[in-house]
C-alpha cells in the first residue's frame, strides 16, 4: 500500500486549491494512504477531509517534524509549496518526489515589467502535474471542503431579514492592496440591494461594524428593514464557510473565502486590486466575474500585495467600474 506525502505549509485559499490532488491521488492510487503536512493553523482545514488518513503539522522545531516523518517511511512525496523548508523536508526524507511549478520567473517578467509569458492555466492544474508521476490525473470535480456538523451555522440564528438568503462579502484579505477601501465596499453593497452577509476575522470586525452603520436599519413602509449583518470575528473559519456555503452569491477578494465559495460552486464576484488573475488563482470551476481595472501600467506591482499602494493612488481599487454584477465566466 503506497504511503504519500503532500507539503503545503500555508495559506487558506492555497491550501483549498490541493483538494483536488488529494482526492485524485486517494481514488486513483490503488490502495494509496494519504498523509499532509501543513501549519497548526491550517487543521481545521484538512482534519475533516475525508480523502486525508492522516494529517502532520508543524507546531515546533522543523527538526521535530522531520523524525516525525522520517517513522512514517513515506513512499512518494508531492511538493506543493516548493520553498525552502519543504526542499529540506525531502532532502531529510530521502524519498522519490516532485514539486509543483510556482512560475516565480514568468511572475516576476510580470510584475517588473508587464511582459506575460504566463500560462493560460489555474494553479490547480500544475498541483496535479505535480502527481503525475503517480498516475493521477484531473477528475473534473473541483475543489474540495468539508465542514464538521459542529461548525455549520443554522441560518436560523441569524437576524430575521437573513433567513430566506443573503449574498456573502468576504470584506477581509491579508494584505491591504488586495481589499478595497470601506467606502468602495459600500458602493458595492449598494449595488447588490439584497441582504448582505460581511464575512472576515476579528480584524476585520471594525470594518464590517463601518459599513453596517453606514446601511443602518432604516425604515420602509413603516417596517423596520437590515439590510447588512456584519458577522466578521463572530465565527470561526469553518462557521464561515458555512454561511459562504449556504449564501445566494459570494463578493470576495482574491483570498481564501473565495477558494472556499468555488468548492461550494457558488456564484462569485471576484474582486481584483494588485495581484491578477492571471496568475491562475481566479475561481476554479464555478461561475463567476471579474472586477478589476486592466491597463494599468503599474499593475501588478506584487504577486502577493502590499501594505499600502506603491504609487499612492490605489487606482486597481478606487477606479473599478461596479456597472455590471453578472457572472460571465466558468472554468471548464
Amino acid at each position: 500500500m503506497p504511503k504519500i506525502l503532500i507539503l503545503r505549509f500555508s495559506s487558506i485559499g492555497d491550501i483549498v486549491l490541493t483538494t483536488p490532488v488529494v482526492r485524485c491521488i486517494k481514488q486513483q492510487v490503488p490502495g494509496a494512504e494519504v498523509h499532509y503536512c501543513t501549519k497548526q493553523a491550517f487543521k481545521s482545514i484538512l482534519e475533516p477531509n475525508p480523502y486525508i488518513d492522516k494529517v502532520h503539522l508543524l507546531g515546533g522545531s522543523l527538526k521535530e517534524l522531520v523524525q516525525q516523518l522520517k517513522a512514517e517511511d513515506f513512499d512518494y512525496v508531492v511538493d506543493l509549496h516548493s520553498n525552502l523548508r519543504t526542499r529540506v523536508i525531502k532532502a531529510r526524507l530521502g524519498k522519490p518526489s516532485r514539486s509543483f511549478d510556482k512560475l516565480n520567473y514568468q511572475k516576476w517578467l510580470m510584475v517588473n515589467f508587464k511582459i506575460n509569458r504566463l500560462p493560460e492555466q489555474h494553479i490547480v492544474q500544475r498541483y496535479l502535474d505535480a502527481a503525475a508521476s503517480l498516475g493521477v490525473k484531473d477528475d473534473g470535480q473541483g475543489l474540495d471542503y468539508f465542514i464538521p456538523a459542529p461548525d455549520e451555522v443554522d441560518t436560523q440564528t441569524l437576524p430575521a431579514p437573513f433567513r430566506q438568503g443573503y449574498v456573502a462579502f468576504a470584506i477581509g484579505a491579508q494584505h491591504y492592496t488586495k481589499r478595497l477601501p470601506t467606502a468602495r465596499i459600500i458602493a458595492l453593497c449598494e449595488r447588490l440591494q439584497q441582504p448582505i452577509t460581511l464575512l472576515g476575522g476579528k480584524e476585520d470586525a471594525a470594518t464590517g461594524d463601518e459599513i453596517a452603520a453606514h446601511f443602518d436599519t432604516r425604515t420602509t413602509n413603516n417596517e423596520q428593514r437590515t439590510t447588512i449583518y456584519n458577522a466578521c470575528g463572530k465565527y470561526n473559519l469553518n462557521g464561515s464557510a458555512s454561511l459562504v456555503r449556504q449564501a445566494t452569491k459570494v463578493v470576495s477578494h482574491d483570498t481564501g473565502l473565495m477558494h472556499i465559495a468555488a468548492a461550494f460552486r457558488k456564484e462569485i464576484i471576484s474582486i481584483w486590486g494588485n495581484t491578477i488573475p492571471e496568475f491562475g488563482m481566479y475561481p476554479f470551476r464555478t461561475r463567476y466575474k471579474v472586477l478589476e481595472v486592466q491597463g494599468l501600467s503599474c499593475r501588478p506591482c506584487s504577486k502577493i500585495g502590499y501594505s499600502k499602494c506603491p504609487k499612492g493612488h490605489f487606482k486597481c481599487m478606487q477606479d473599478i467600474s461596479f456597472d455590471n454584477l453578472t457572472a460571465n465566466h466558468a472554468e471548464a
